[in-house]
């Protein structure tokens, strides 16, 4: 008998304890006019009866600031009766329909220019659709389709399409010459999220590369045209613990990309890629974000004048030059500070100073090229952003790199979005 009230005893306050429980009535949202509603409560975690949890609403804010159609989310708890509450998630959103418009002049001083009109929350739905157009002296454009969310919560898929002509140098060990470079390319991934924080994307790429030559130096070994048809096998990893309030960043964030390029050809073997992107933000007072870019990448090391690896200004050290050397791995470190000059309503405008450095593995050489002051760069520098609050990456830099190692360069760089 005694065993007996014991256990009714246990079960009573079990009981209790589970009826006290705060649960979720209903989920809200409050201020979106394009995020479909139906896509935001798929999108949240919480869901109606669950157990009132601070810590995940706390996530399902931080997802939510990650959309492109969201500049800020914030959410708000309603007794609405007895342990039941509602959830108000209140939504700040970002213009996502953007076009894009850039105008330089290529290394033969040919005028350029590139259009482009991207919608990143087609459908208020988180699908980024859109395409560009570019002339260089050459017609080259694109169309691209992600869908991240288009299946379930977690599951989605990415194509692409580009068709992309440009003049490149290739480099051999006393000189370079010029080629006409074309690359068609088809290409499917599917996109999981695996929970909060990790995410993969797996899938293939079918193209054709072709080059002709157009000047500079000629050798026996390789032929002045070459069209080669290759398929590339893509895996990306990616580990995400970033928060975002407008401009500034704060957490980590680390991208393996790994990718297996197939092809049948005298002059390129099969080969393998992979690099790691690791980011680290952190806030420096009210007006501070210190932002730093570690990439580490490897391929298979052929001595190739196709080299994978590029020292290029738009891609790791800012005022270096377009396309002046090519490897087979590089190790690069660009680390900025940021500050908030001004600020009123929509506009912003950040400046910054940086370091940009890298080294580079020779085609066919070893890891000692690290350490060879012919490939190092150290290049610092200053810059200016401009921001709009409201309108998703409308961010235009301005960068001006100066070299100091030797043989250096300097240069001024343009672009749209942050550097990294």
């Amino acid at each position: 008998m005694k065993i007996f009230l014991l256990f009714s005893l246990l079960l009573f306050i079990s009981l209790q304890g589970i009826a006290q429980d705060n649960i979720v009535y209903d989920v809200k949202f409050q201020g979106q006019k394009k995020n479909k509603v139906s896509f935001l409560k798929k999108y949240v975690s919480v869901r109606n009866g669950d157990v009132l949890d601070s810590l995940q609403l706390e996530k399902d804010v931080i997802l939510l600031k990650r959309l492109a159609g969201v500049s800020n989310a914030y959410y708000q708890v309603f007794h609405s009766q007895d342990n039941l509450y509602n959830v108000y998630y209140n939504i700040e959103e970002n213009f996502t329909l953007i076009p894009n418009a850039n105008i330089w002049t290529t290394t033969n001083q040919q005028f350029a220019y590139k259009i482009g009109l991207y919608d990143y929350n087609f459908l208020g739905r988180n699908i980024a659709f859109g395409g560009f157009y570019q002339n260089n002296g050459f017609d080259s454009y694109g169309i691209n389709l992600r869908a991240p969310n288009l299946f379930t919560r977690s599951l989605g898929i990415a194509i692409n399409h580009q068709n992309w002509t440009s003049e490149e140098p290739l480099f051999f060990n006393n000189g370079s010459a010029n080629y006409k470079y074309s690359n068609t390319s088809f290409e499917v991934l599917a996109l999981f999220q695996i929970n909060f924080k990790h995410s993969l994307q797996f899938g293939i790429n079918i193209f054709k590369e072709e080059y002709n030559y157009l000047s500079g130096l000629t050798s026996n070994a390789i032929p002045q045209s070459l069209a080669l048809d290759k398929q590339m096998l893509k895996f990306i990893y990616e580990f995400n613990d970033l928060d975002y309030e407008y401009q500034y960043v704060e957490g980590i964030k680390n991208t393996l990309y790994l990718q297996y390029v197939t092809t049948e050809n005298d002059f390129q073997d099969n080969f393998l890629i992979g690099w790691s992107d690791f980011l680290y933000f952190t806030r420096v007072g009210e007006k501070g974000n210190w932002a730093n870019r570690l990439r580490f990448g490897v391929a298979s090391n052929d001595d190739s004048p196709f080299a994978p690896f590029s020292v290029d200004n738009n891609l790791n050290i800012r005022g270096v030059g377009n396309i002046i050397d090519r490897g087979t791995a590089s190790l690069v470190l660009n680390t900025e500070y940021r500050y908030t000059l001004y600020e009123k309503g929509w506009f912003i405008v950040q400046g910054n100073g940086f370091i940009d450095a890298g080294t580079w593995r020779n085609p066919g050489g070893d890891f000692s090229d690290f350490v060879d002051s012919k490939n190092f760069r150290i290049y610092p520098g200053v810059g200016v952003r401009f921001i709009h609050k409201r309108i998703f990456n409308a961010i235009f830099r301005i960068d001006y790199g100066y070299g100091i190692t030797k043989n250096a360069s300097r240069g001024i760089v343009f672009g749209i979005g942050q550097y990294f």
